[in-house]
Protein backbone atom coordinates (compact mmCIF):
# COMPACT_ATOMS: atom_id res chain seq x y z
CA UNK A 1 0.00 0.00 0.00
CA UNK A 2 2.79 2.39 0.98
CA UNK A 3 4.72 1.53 -2.18
CA UNK A 4 1.70 2.34 -4.36
CA UNK A 5 1.19 5.71 -2.64
CA UNK A 6 4.87 6.56 -3.04
CA UNK A 7 4.67 5.70 -6.73
CA UNK A 8 1.70 8.06 -7.18
CA UNK A 9 3.50 10.81 -5.22
CA UNK A 10 6.55 10.55 -7.44
CA UNK A 11 4.50 10.51 -10.63
CA UNK A 12 2.74 13.71 -9.54
CA UNK A 13 6.06 15.37 -8.68
CA UNK A 14 7.64 14.29 -11.98
CA UNK A 15 4.80 15.98 -13.83
CA UNK A 16 5.13 19.10 -11.68
CA UNK A 17 8.95 19.28 -11.90
CA UNK A 18 9.96 17.60 -15.17
CA UNK A 19 13.50 19.03 -15.16
CA UNK A 20 14.29 18.52 -11.47
CA UNK A 21 18.03 18.11 -10.94
CA UNK A 22 20.72 19.52 -8.71
CA UNK A 23 20.82 23.32 -8.74
CA UNK A 24 24.55 23.38 -8.03
CA UNK A 25 26.66 24.71 -10.90
CA UNK A 26 29.84 22.75 -11.66
CA UNK A 27 31.89 21.53 -14.61
CA UNK A 28 33.66 18.47 -13.17
CA UNK A 29 33.45 16.04 -10.26
CA UNK A 30 35.94 17.98 -8.12
CA UNK A 31 33.84 21.13 -8.42
CA UNK A 32 30.72 19.10 -7.63
CA UNK A 33 32.38 17.65 -4.52
CA UNK A 34 33.50 21.09 -3.30
CA UNK A 35 30.12 22.68 -4.04
CA UNK A 36 28.25 19.91 -2.24
CA UNK A 37 30.43 20.24 0.87
CA UNK A 38 29.80 24.00 0.80
CA UNK A 39 26.03 23.45 0.47
CA UNK A 40 25.69 22.14 4.04
CA UNK A 41 23.44 24.58 5.94
CA UNK A 42 23.56 26.92 2.93
CA UNK A 43 21.33 27.54 -0.08
CA UNK A 44 22.43 26.33 -3.49
CA UNK A 45 21.94 29.88 -4.74
CA UNK A 46 24.50 31.22 -2.30
CA UNK A 47 26.88 28.35 -3.02
CA UNK A 48 26.70 29.08 -6.76
CA UNK A 49 27.37 32.75 -6.10
CA UNK A 50 30.45 31.80 -4.10
CA UNK A 51 31.77 29.14 -6.47
CA UNK A 52 31.45 31.42 -9.48
CA UNK A 53 34.65 33.10 -8.29
CA UNK A 54 36.04 30.14 -6.37
CA UNK A 55 36.21 27.82 -9.37
CA UNK A 56 38.15 30.43 -11.35
CA UNK A 57 40.68 30.73 -8.55
CA UNK A 58 41.12 27.06 -7.65
CA UNK A 59 41.48 24.90 -10.73
CA UNK A 60 42.71 21.56 -9.40
CA UNK A 61 43.03 19.41 -6.30
CA UNK A 62 46.47 20.80 -5.45
CA UNK A 63 45.16 24.36 -5.45
CA UNK A 64 42.80 23.47 -2.62
CA UNK A 65 45.30 21.27 -0.80
CA UNK A 66 48.02 23.92 -0.79
CA UNK A 67 45.93 27.04 -0.09
CA UNK A 68 46.52 29.06 3.05
CA UNK A 69 43.64 28.09 5.31
CA UNK A 70 42.84 31.62 6.45
CA UNK A 71 42.72 32.84 2.87
CA UNK A 72 40.42 30.00 1.88
CA UNK A 73 38.15 30.66 4.85
CA UNK A 74 37.52 34.15 3.56
CA UNK A 75 36.90 32.85 0.03
CA UNK A 76 34.01 30.70 1.28
CA UNK A 77 32.91 32.78 4.28
CA UNK A 78 29.51 33.59 2.75
CA UNK A 79 28.45 29.91 2.81
CA UNK A 80 28.48 29.74 6.62
CA UNK A 81 30.41 27.38 8.91
CA UNK A 82 33.33 28.44 6.75
CA UNK A 83 36.11 27.43 9.15
CA UNK A 84 34.96 23.82 9.27
CA UNK A 85 34.22 23.70 5.54
CA UNK A 86 37.59 25.22 4.64
CA UNK A 87 39.44 22.71 6.80
CA UNK A 88 37.44 19.80 5.42
CA UNK A 89 37.90 20.77 1.77
CA UNK A 90 41.63 21.34 2.21
CA UNK A 91 42.11 18.03 4.04
CA UNK A 92 39.81 16.24 1.61
CA UNK A 93 41.95 17.32 -1.32
CA UNK A 94 45.09 16.24 0.50
CA UNK A 95 43.59 12.78 0.83
CA UNK A 96 42.65 12.77 -2.86
CA UNK A 97 46.28 13.52 -3.74
CA UNK A 98 47.77 10.99 -1.32
CA UNK A 99 45.40 8.07 -1.88
CA UNK A 100 43.39 8.60 -5.08
CA UNK A 101 45.86 10.00 -7.61
CA UNK A 102 44.10 13.41 -7.32
CA UNK A 103 40.85 11.93 -8.58
CA UNK A 104 37.43 11.88 -6.89
CA UNK A 105 36.68 8.22 -6.01
CA UNK A 106 33.67 6.48 -7.52
CA UNK A 107 32.41 4.36 -4.61
CA UNK A 108 30.37 5.14 -1.52
CA UNK A 109 32.85 3.30 0.69
CA UNK A 110 35.73 5.50 -0.46
CA UNK A 111 33.84 8.79 -0.58
CA UNK A 112 32.56 8.63 3.01
CA UNK A 113 36.14 8.32 4.28
CA UNK A 114 36.95 11.79 2.93
CA UNK A 115 36.89 14.74 5.37
CA UNK A 116 33.56 16.57 5.19
CA UNK A 117 31.84 13.82 3.20
CA UNK A 118 28.89 11.88 4.64
CA UNK A 119 26.33 9.78 2.77
CA UNK A 120 24.33 12.76 1.52
CA UNK A 121 27.34 14.34 -0.17
CA UNK A 122 28.54 10.97 -1.44
CA UNK A 123 25.15 10.16 -2.96
CA UNK A 124 25.06 13.51 -4.78
CA UNK A 125 28.59 13.13 -6.14
CA UNK A 126 27.97 9.55 -7.27
CA UNK A 127 24.68 10.38 -8.97
CA UNK A 128 25.45 13.71 -10.60
CA UNK A 129 29.17 13.17 -11.07
CA UNK A 130 29.28 9.56 -12.23
CA UNK A 131 25.69 8.51 -12.89
CA UNK A 132 25.94 5.92 -10.11
CA UNK A 133 22.86 5.30 -7.97
CA UNK A 134 23.94 4.01 -4.57
CA UNK A 135 21.24 5.48 -2.33
CA UNK A 136 19.11 8.58 -1.77
CA UNK A 137 20.61 11.91 -0.71
CA UNK A 138 18.76 13.30 2.31
CA UNK A 139 19.15 17.02 2.94
CA UNK A 140 16.90 19.30 5.00
CA UNK A 141 14.28 19.52 2.21
CA UNK A 142 14.16 15.76 1.66
CA UNK A 143 13.96 15.17 5.40
CA UNK A 144 11.07 17.63 5.81
CA UNK A 145 9.07 16.42 2.83
CA UNK A 146 9.57 12.74 3.68
CA UNK A 147 8.39 13.23 7.25
CA UNK A 148 5.39 15.35 6.28
CA UNK A 149 4.36 12.80 3.67
CA UNK A 150 4.54 10.10 6.32
CA UNK A 151 7.31 8.22 4.53
CA UNK A 152 9.52 8.26 7.62
CA UNK A 153 9.16 9.08 11.28
CA UNK A 154 12.90 9.32 11.88
CA UNK A 155 15.03 12.42 12.36
CA UNK A 156 18.42 10.99 11.46
CA UNK A 157 19.16 11.44 7.71
CA UNK A 158 20.72 7.99 7.39
CA UNK A 159 17.63 6.33 8.89
CA UNK A 160 15.35 8.45 6.68
CA UNK A 161 17.38 7.32 3.68
CA UNK A 162 16.88 3.71 4.74
CA UNK A 163 13.12 4.22 5.06
CA UNK A 164 12.94 5.80 1.60
CA UNK A 165 15.06 3.05 0.04
CA UNK A 166 12.61 0.49 1.43
CA UNK A 167 9.49 2.20 0.04
CA UNK A 168 10.76 3.85 -3.15
CA UNK A 169 11.38 1.66 -6.18
CA UNK A 170 15.10 1.50 -6.95
CA UNK A 171 14.45 2.88 -10.43
CA UNK A 172 13.28 6.08 -8.73
CA UNK A 173 16.18 6.45 -6.28
CA UNK A 174 17.94 8.72 -8.77
CA UNK A 175 15.06 11.18 -8.94
CA UNK A 176 13.35 11.16 -5.54
CA UNK A 177 15.90 13.41 -3.81
CA UNK A 178 15.83 16.13 -6.48
CA UNK A 179 12.02 15.96 -6.69
CA UNK A 180 11.63 16.37 -2.92
CA UNK A 181 14.17 19.22 -2.89
CA UNK A 182 12.35 21.10 -5.64
CA UNK A 183 9.01 20.52 -3.93
CA UNK A 184 10.43 21.64 -0.60
CA UNK A 185 11.65 24.89 -2.10
CA UNK A 186 8.60 25.53 -4.25
CA UNK A 187 5.69 24.55 -2.00
CA UNK A 188 6.51 22.57 1.14
CA UNK A 189 8.27 25.40 2.93
CA UNK A 190 9.71 24.78 6.39
CA UNK A 191 7.73 27.54 8.09
CA UNK A 192 4.69 28.13 5.89
CA UNK A 193 3.96 25.21 3.58
CA UNK A 194 1.43 26.12 0.91
CA UNK A 195 -0.82 23.13 1.49
CA UNK A 196 -3.88 24.73 -0.15
CA UNK A 197 -2.19 24.77 -3.56
CA UNK A 198 0.07 21.73 -3.10
CA UNK A 199 -0.13 19.09 -5.83
CA UNK A 200 0.19 16.44 -3.13
CA UNK A 201 -2.41 17.74 -0.67
CA UNK A 202 -4.70 14.75 -1.24
CA UNK A 203 -1.83 12.33 -0.69
CA UNK A 204 -0.24 14.05 2.30
CA UNK A 205 -1.29 13.27 5.90
CA UNK A 206 0.13 16.62 7.01
CA UNK A 207 -1.85 18.78 4.56
CA UNK A 208 -3.55 21.74 6.22
CA UNK A 209 -2.00 21.13 9.65
CA UNK A 210 0.30 24.14 9.59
Amino acid sequence: MMGKRVHVILEVLKEKYPVASTALVYSNTLELLVATILSAQCTDKQVNKTTQKLFRKYLCVRDYANVDLQVFEQDIRSTGFYKTKARNIKNCCRVLIEHYDSEVPRTMEELVTLPGVARKTANIVLLHGFGIVEGIAVDTHVKRVAIRLGLSDKTDPVKIEQDLMETVSKEDWASVSDLFIWHGRDTCDARKPRCSICCLNELCPSAGKF
